[in-house]
């Protein structure tokens, strides 16, 4: 590309600083060095997650900050020793890098990348120097993937190349919250055809859980949330029934043991509360029932229940982006989607221009998208 070489000046949102949304603004982006990759980004969804780092409740990031890590895009120049994509690749940023060598990654039961930042800093590349500058000051990383820059720089360990064909507009979903709450239901809980399950939560990440609990062949599925409003997409995408906390003077756990017996076989928190985690634990079936943690709590959040829920049977356990190992995973679903074996569509509620990205994140607040996807 004509830009290969260059620093390239873009347009990108900046969060300057703790409450403050991401401010529009004119962004320098630096060449790829070695093993880095530099992209530019056609599509990139709205995530909760993305609202907790403007809030300040996301752990160990330093501002300013260019967040964003749903997207898909393009190559437009690789730095030296690059060797899994070339200029002009579709891609989709990895949010959980897969490094391929690191004891996580080497161990066929874990996707937990010991690069991811949960190990380690994602605030600058490998190398611990950035590729952003606004206003002469130099701007963070978000997981290596800043995906809310028309350019942006990441490790090779965060990117994998795509299908062709594969539109950059929709197959972003991957990148986060479609994969992260289907894989939830398939990988992590292994949903059994005839089972029952319970997902607390219906936004983007709780309705892909719905998809993979239907795709498994549950036979009741139940969505819980206070928002009635989102009942009737949960039931297209494969709920049998929607029940909200607020219409019952009881805990909705008991609500849930009642309806079902003993409780659920497998439930799903898809929100990030404390109290709807301890919820979904106890609305689980006693003796074999199966608990997902899903949702991402605030950073410092402290679980507390009572124990007797393990001891009499259930389990807890948590799922990070569905517990796949995206580098070697994400070129498969793709496929399945271009197969039409997986229809993520429906989770994409408002298409907006990068412009409007305020408006994103307000609709996100508001309750009233599930995913924007914003155009560049």
């Amino acid at each position: 590309m004509a830009t290969a070489g260059k620093v390239i000046k873009c347009k990108a949102a900046v969060i300057w600083e703790v409450g403050k949304l991401p401010s529009l603004e004119e962004v320098e982006v630096a060449l790829p060095r070695t093993h880095e990759i530099r992209v530019k980004i056609v599509a990139t969804g709205i995530c909760r997650t993305d609202d907790h780092v403007v809030n300040g409740i996301f752990p160990n990031i330093d501002y300013p900050v260019i967040v964003g890590h749903e997207g898909a895009g393009i190559v437009e120049s690789i730095g030296p020793e690059v060797t899994c994509v070339k200029p002009g690749d579709k891609v989709i940023p990895l949010c959980l890098p897969q490094c391929g060598e690191c004891a996580s990654c080497l161990n066929p039961k874990s996707n937990c990348c010991l690069k991811t930042h949960f190990c380690q800093s994602q605030n600058l590349m490998p190398d611990k120097t950035g590729r952003f500058t606004c206003r002469g000051k130099q701007v963070y990383h978000f997981l290596w993937t800043s995906t809310f820059s028309e350019y942006t720089v990441m490790p090779e360990a965060s990117i994998v190349k795509i299908d062709d064909d594969a539109p950059l507009e929709k197959v972003w979903l991957f990148g986060c919250g479609f994969s992260t709450g289907y894989g939830a239901a398939i990988n992590t809980a292994k949903v059994e055809p005839g089972s029952t399950c319970a997902v607390f939560g219906l936004g983007g990440v709780g309705l892909s859980v719905i998809i993979g609990c239907k795709a498994a062949g549950a036979s009741r599925i139940i969505g819980v949330d206070i928002n009635k409003e989102k009942f009737a997409k949960a039931k297209e995408l494969g709920a049998t029934e929607c029940i909200s906390p607020n219409d019952f003077s009881k805990p909705i756990h008991k609500v849930l043991v009642e309806m079902t017996g003993l409780g659920v076989d497998y439930s799903f928190e898809a929100i990030g509360r404390i109290d709807t985690e301890v919820a979904a634990l106890a609305s689980s079936c006693l003796g074999s029932g199966t608990c997902v943690l899903v949702g991402e709590p605030p950073s410092g959040s402290q679980l507390a229940f009572d124990p007797t829920l393990l001891l009499t049977g259930r389990k807890l356990t948590g799922s990070l982006i569905g517990d796949w190992k995206l580098k070697d995973a994400l070129p498969k679903l793709v496929s399945d989607y271009m197969n039409k074996k997986c229809h993520p569509d429906a989770l994409i509620s408002h298409m907006l221009p990068f412009e409007k990205i305020a408006e994103g994140f307000e609709l996100l607040r508001a309750g009233k998208s599930i995913r924007s996807v914003l155009l560049f």
